[in-house]
């Protein structure tokens, strides 16, 4: 970092060769040109004359790209390019490449017919370009003179074996310098016992820009100051990965998120130990011993916590709490939540989120709520954006203006198209003036009658089919999830429902409607199991009002219809079914003043329970199979 212009090489070197100089060991053993370098405070060569640098044009057969040539007149090449590159050729030494290292061969080999132009330039950059690096750690450095942008300057690509990775490309010679100046940083930023302190002009700089940052970052102003705290951790300055790696998880990234620095401070482990942990939970396959790589240096406390974080996020008990009246909200926010109301929840952490305090300096915003299996699915880059946005800690600022909100007032949703293929084919039940919680008791029996803790669809399936023992081809009983349906109506929804078969069905409107009113709606309009079906009914006080049922292209009908839902207005004229699904979700919208929050079915977590069968008894001569595991039995 500096505050040069792109050409003005002298004051850059300077200060560069300046910090290597201060940053070495007084007892520490170096080579002669080395040590000279240290006591000229120089890691440079004299500059190179214009007529040695013709002499190295005319040697090559092409004049050289701006900035090199520009950097060769201040110093004809250079040593300690970063960490890996240890001289850099000046005029005498940069000669073509001309595939010496047979490299061009051993990336060919990778390339396929659909191979793009990027994949092709890392093969031939090693028959064209022109090489840098004169002594290194098998690192290569190569200006490409077929890569040149309107000013004439070549890209540069450096790469290197044990990084595998492709060649790394910089635009220019001055941004393959500055990186190599930020990689000299980050190598030299933790100094080993006996070590001098490595501070500078530079470090100074950027650990006031750190500060800022943060400051800006409470105040709402997150973008400018996050691409800050990213310059920062390029030069490996302390708390700037840290800080950046909390903007970065409420924006939903988790790749490479580590707390660098600060999750391992006692203060602040309680906040950001559950979103680390959650996501080595989700990818770690059990294995737990990479845990510790994130958490070197941590005291045993924080280890000890860190662990039995990880065993409640795992059996799903891990409950975020905060102090305070943000702690409240917090709780409040659940409890929407776990009923299904995830924009409500949403709003209430957000009004209270600018009285949020943070635990420490190096707490930018609450963060261990992520890690809640109620309120973690709340979070979308949208929200993401909205609370860093927002200002708090302390600070002031323009509020944000507040994203739509995820959940139509309809039904209609389940009718889009999803991309994974799901919600081809569901049912549901809506209870009038009933608590979710109510739901069980009134739709199964015994000790079905419970409901299960908040889980996804495919949680609650697995939970539900470890340990079974019994699966009968007749019984059809629906695993529901439960919430809030709109102002007086409560729900129970299947995503994965059984096939269905008319002649067994039996509707659970008439139980589920004991005191009030029940709906019941399956749709299979966009089914790949068998013909399209729709069937809705409607029960109250234990009795069914009516019902409708469209299979093999026929409409079965009982009681007395309102107009607005009559099948005939949806299926009568229509060929394809499904044409009917988004028309007929519309109506009874529309008749029962009913909606289904979609973000929370689809990508929430909600209480669940299994309904009592949705098929008749069987009749007499009606065979079915009934499968018994034994799982105690030795294999």
């Amino acid at each position: 970092m500096t505050n040069a212009t792109p050409y003005d090489w002298r004051p850059f070197l300077l200060r560069w060769s300046e910090e290597w100089s201060d940053s070495l060991p007084d007892d520490e053993s170096r080579s002669a040109e080395d040590e000279a370098a240290r006591r000229d405070r120089w890691l440079g060569f004299p500059p190179a004359s214009e007529e040695r640098i013709a002499a190295m044009e005319e040697r090559l057969g092409r004049r050289m790209p701006p900035s090199y040539r520009e950097f060769l007149k201040v110093s004809d090449g250079w040593r300690h390019a970063g960490g890996f590159v240890w001289l850099l050729a000046g005029s005498t030494d940069a000669r073509w490449h001309n595939n010496e290292s047979e490299l061009a061969e051993i990336f060919e080999e990778h390339l396929d017919d659909d191979a793009g132009p990027d994949e092709r330039r890392d093969a031939d950059i090693w028959r064209r370009g022109l090489q840098l690096d004169v002594e290194s750690d098998i690192t290569h450095v190569l200006l490409d003179p077929e890569d040149v942008d309107e000013d004439g300057e070549w890209a540069v690509y450096i790469w290197a074996s044990w990084r595998a990775e492709p060649p790394e490309r910089y635009a220019n010679f001055v941004e393959f310098m500055r990186d190599m100046h930020r990689e000299f940083h980050s190598l030299r930023a933790r100094s080993a016992d006996g070590e001098p302190e490595f501070a500078n002009d530079t470090t100074r700089e950027l650990d006031a820009l750190v500060e800022q940052s943060r400051l800006e970052v409470l105040r709402g102003n997150w973008e400018r100051a996050g691409h800050a705290l990213d310059e920062a951790k390029g030069y490996g300055r302390p708390r700037a990965a840290g800080l950046g790696d909390q903007i970065r998880r409420l924006l939903g990234q988790t790749y490479a998120v580590y707390f660098e620095g600060v999750v391992t401070d006692p203060r602040y482990a309680p906040e950001l130990l559950p979103a680390l942990v959650a996501e080595h939970a989700a990818n770690s396959y059990r294995d737990d011993s990479t845990l510790m790589f994130s958490l070197r240096g941590a005291g045993d406390d924080v280890v000890s916590l860190a662990y039995a974080t990880l065993e409640q996020i795992r059996n799903g008990t891990y409950r975020y709490t905060a102090a305070g009246p943000f702690g409240e909200a917090v709780e409040r926010a659940r409890e929407l939540a776990r009923w299904g109301n995830t924009d409500g929840a949403w709003r209430t952490l957000m009004d209270a989120l600018p009285v949020w305090q943070p635990l420490g300096p190096d707490h930018l915003a609450p963060l261990g709520w992520v890690a809640d299996p109620v309120l973690g699915p709340l979070l979308t880059p949208e929200r993401g954006r909205e609370l860093l946005s927002t200002p708090r800690g302390g600070q002031t600022g323009e509020a944000p203006s507040p994203p739509a909100g995820l959940d139509p007032d309809n039904l209609a949703w389940l009718a889009d198209p999803d991309p994974h293929g799901n919600l081809t084919s569901y049912r549901f039940v809506l209870v009038e003036g009933v608590k979710p919680e109510d739901l069980p008791g009134r739709l199964a029996d015994g000790d079905e009658a419970t409901m299960d803790d908040p889980m996804t669809p495919d949680e609650a399936r697995h939970r539900l089919l470890r340990g079974k023992r019994e699966f009968s081809s007749y019984d059809d009983k629906a695993l529901m999830a439960v919430g809030r349906a709109g102002t007086c109506w409560s729900f129970a929804f299947d995503s994965d429902p059984a096939h269905f078969d008319p002649r067994r069905f039996v509707s659970p409107a008439a139980a589920a409607s004991a005191g009030t009113r029940a709906v019941v709606v399956w749709s299979g309009l966009r089914t790949w199991r068998g013909e399209p079906f729709f069937h809705l009914s409607v029960a109250q006080d234990g009795v069914e009002q009516y019902a409708f049922t469209y299979a093999d292209g026929e409409i079965r009908r009982t009681g007395e219809i309102p107009r607005a839902l009559d099948p005939d207005r949806f299926f009568g004229s229509r060929e394809e079914g499904t044409e009917a699904e988004r028309p007929l979700l519309e109506a009874v919208t529309g008749e029962f003043g009913v909606h289904l929050p979609r973000h929370a079915i689809t990508h929430g977590r909600l209480h669940t329970f299994t309904t009592r069968s949705w098929t008749r008894p069987s009749g007499n001569g009606e065979a079915y199979t009934v499968v018994t595991m034994n799982w105690d039995a030795e294999r």
